[in-house]
């Protein structure tokens, strides 16, 4: 799946299949449904679902609660736009084998 495919499945209902936790909040984030996104992310444990927290509590200006995610996922604290770190994630992601 490429960057244009995802962004374009935003206006589906669902989400694709197989995308793994990290990339399904990331979806859901990009519809606007934090709060799905995120109890998606707080279940999954991995270096991956810590950088997507640490965007989304970032999207929520909790700033000191991002820094700790970022701290986790082992990853510097983005400091430009929302979407350009939703664009960077998801790209970095779906770029892996």
């Amino acid at each position: 799946m490429t960057l244009e495919e995802l962004r374009g499945s935003l206006e589906s209902p669902r989400p694709p299949a197989g995308l793994g936790k990290p990339l399904e909040a990331l979806w859901h984030a990009g519809r606007g449904e934090w709060d799905r996104a995120h109890r998606i992310v707080m279940s999954a444990k991995s270096r991956d679902a810590a950088w997507v927290h640490a965007f989304l509590h970032r999207q929520e200006a909790d700033r000191d609660n991002a820094r700790y995610w970022y701290r986790q996922a082992k990853r510097p604290e983005f400091d430009g736009s929302l979407e350009d770190e939703w664009t960077a994630i998801v790209s970095e992601m779906l770029g892996r084998p």
